[in-house]
């Protein structure tokens, strides 16, 4: 049986359950990286050039670490996901960057996804994919399908049950038993709702974050999400704050900010890489809005390679005190 690696990194938290079921129905095993260690972002930051962004070092040290464990490492070029919005410069060279920095890597199947090039474009490059497994384009259709069905579930999961990403890939494959946030212990009264906003690869991965959410929950916090709010609130707020959406992650950061700000949370935190172009204008947008508000409590966390844990726990505790 042929073995695809996916690394823990990136667009994992978006789209694996959809990669999942598209390699299973063909006939394939899938085998992710480990959870983010110390030793592999030392590892994936030896491989590039200083100035690369965290989440990159992130992914070439989850890309390492799959290294003799897999047939191909899937590694798509993501473009666009919506007409006329555009992906960050990282997701596009991906597969060219992981092969450029790291030559022993598995071979990378890589598909280009760019919906404004049109359907016809995507099903050719879906069709492509799938022939390292089959020839018949039947059999590639079906699993098409089935990968498209399970992200729908997936996200519908996440919206309907109040869960994260994690908490939902557990509950799809049976891993763990998990408890909805809102339906949480009662027994213990609830300090503060805070939202969390940022990208995936930012909120759930415990190392680049010092275990944020774990702290937040540890203090009896309610934590939500941007996995949370539905596709249509989403975008409503999106386009309330800034109009239509240019960049593809655009609603991670805005909309869920403009959301979580006119909702009633009791405080809205921002979590962005040092160095990020895109995340810098629309967080900034974000803390706009809640000084024009002022009804909701704002705080922006920058990590980078060498932020302390220390510095976190510290303006952590400052903001739910303030609260």
């Amino acid at each position: 049986m042929i073995k695809i690696g996916i690394p823990r990194a990136l667009l994992y938290y978006q789209y694996y359950p959809m990669w999942k079921t598209f390699f299973e129905e063909l006939g394939a095993e899938v085998v992710v990286s480990p959870p983010t260690t110390q030793a592999m972002l030392s590892e994936g930051s030896s491989r590039v050039v200083a100035d690369t962004c965290l989440p990159v070092k992130v992914f070439c040290g989850h890309v390492l670490s799959l290294v003799d464990k897999c047939d191909y490492v899937f590694i798509p070029a993501v473009r666009s996901v919506k007409s006329k919005v555009y992906n960050c410069s990282k997701f596009l060279g991906l597969p060219d960057l992981t092969k450029a920095v790291i030559p022993e890597s598995p071979p990378i199947l890589d598909i280009d996804i760019d919906i404004n090039k049109g359907k016809h474009k995507l099903y050719q490059a879906i069709y492509k994919l799938g022939r390292h497994f089959t020839w018949n384009p039947f059999r590639v259709r079906r699993a098409a399908i089935a990968a498209r069905q399970a992200q729908l579930n997936y996200r519908e999961l996440m919206s309907s049950q109040g869960l994260t990403p994690p908490q939902a890939i557990e509950r799809i494959s049976g891993t763990a038993e998990v408890k909805s946030k809102t339906h949480s212990n009662h027994s213990i009264p609830t300090q503060a709702t805070i939202a969390l906003i940022g990208h995936p690869y930012l909120l759930y991965d415990e190392h680049i974050n010092h275990r944020l959410i774990h702290r937040l929950e540890r203090a009896h916090n309610r934590v939500l999400t941007p996995e949370m709010l539905t596709t249509e609130e989403l975008e409503s707020a999106t386009v309330r704050l800034m109009g239509k959406a240019y960049w593809t992650y655009e609603e991670e950061v805005v909309g869920a900010g403009e959301h979580y700000l006119e909702s009633g949370a009791d405080g809205v935190i921002g979590i962005v890489t040092f160095g990020c172009g895109p995340d810098s204008l629309m967080m900034d947008m974000v803390r706009r809005q809640a000084a024009r508000l002022r009804a909701t409590p704002f705080m922006n966390l920058t990590l980078e390679e060498h932020t302390a844990e220390g510095g976190i726990v510290t303006r952590l505790e400052a903001f739910l005190d303030m609260i």
